[in-house]
């Protein structure tokens, strides 16, 4: 900008008019204040605008600061749950153990350890894990006749104990399994082996759950079902039969039989594929033993003499003998 545009402006005011009226009523009166002289010029340079703050002379050493021993601790333990670490520096919050997890293979195991089965048109689950020490008492033992009637072994001797706390529990889901299986492995016409020895009493199956083993079978497995061997039967096995006779069909009763030994069983039926317990072996060797004791005692002792009361025979004359 030029010096004679700036000359031409015109002056600035240097006062400014107030309306007001006077104290006594009069016309109003134009009071005047006074304005600071403004400067316009742009060439104004930057040393004009005053000190910056790099010209400010400050000495640190000057300065008071706090001591190390004056410092405040300012955690905030409000926010330890943000903080994990937090809850080991205060020592007020315990750890926390993590979810357990499970991998693809035990989530596959898991399932694997229940078993839907359908019996009787109703869908139950059976607890594989608790009967897996007693899934041997059910085992097929080949085929008998022309190769297409099966055999079913049942070892009473790998039954749980009745004084265990979960027999109930086991029981219920054996007898499920039992079922199903048998429904598994019959096809046709079949046959079961009951091996009765080397079974302590506590073993024994009771007299209820034998009788809906019976029950829950069904049609068709009973109708197929063409002999129940029982092998070594004892005096309890026996008893039990005799009781529930009234309440089987006499067409079920006419199926048992009763085997003493194991030879008399090879006789009956083959032997290749019948899994026999190494318990039930020994047994059977012990009472042949005993038996061929018993023979060559009973030979060697000879019978038993007779009380026999002696009659004296009259002679034809009548005549008593002197």
């Amino acid at each position: 900008m030029s010096t004679t545009d700036r000359d031409s402006r015109p002056a600035p005011p240097t006062s400014l008019p107030l309306q007001g009226g006077g104290g006594g009523g009069g016309p109003a009166q134009r009071k005047k204040l006074s304005a600071p002289p403004i400067s316009l010029s742009l060439d104004q340079s930057e040393d004009e605008l005053g000190e910056t703050p790099d010209d400010l002379d400050i000495d640190v050493d000057d300065l008071d600061t706090p001591d190390e021993g004056d410092n405040l601790d300012y955690t905030d333990h409000e926010m330890d749950w943000d903080d994990p670490r937090a809850a080991n520096r205060s020592g007020a919050r315990e750890p926390v153990e993590p979810i357990p997890t499970c991998s693809a293979e035990e989530e596959r195991q898991e399932g694997q350890l229940w078993r839907a089965v359908v019996i009787g048109e109703q869908e139950h689950r059976i607890n594989m894990k608790s009967i897996e020490p007693y899934q041997k008492v059910i085992s097929h033992g080949g085929y008998y006749g022309n190769g297409v009637h099966a055999i079913i072994v049942f070892a009473a001797c790998f039954l749980p104990d009745s004084d265990s706390e979960d027999y109930h529990e086991v029981m219920e889901n054996l007898f499920l399994y039992v079922i199903s299986t048998l429904e598994l492995m019959v096809a046709e016409d079949y046959m079961i082996v009951y091996l009765n020895g080397a079974t302590p009493h506590r073993r024994m199956p009771g007299l209820g759950w034998l009788k809906r083993c019976y029950q829950m079978i069904d049609r068709r497995l009973r109708k197929n079902l063409k002999s129940f061997i029982i092998v070594h039967p004892s005096w309890f096995i026996r008893t039990i039969l005799a009781i529930t006779r009234p309440f089987i069909s006499t067409k079920f009763s006419n199926k048992i039989k009763y085997v003493n030994s194991l030879d008399e069983l090879r006789e009956l039926i083959p032997m290749e594929y019948v899994h026999i317990p190494e318990c039930i072996i020994r047994l059977d060797e012990e009472l042949k033993e005993a038996t061929e004791s018993s023979k060559i005692n009973s030979f060697l002792l000879g019978p038993e003499p007779s009380a026999s009361r002696t009659q004296n025979k009259p002679d034809e004359a009548g005549v008593s003998p002197s």
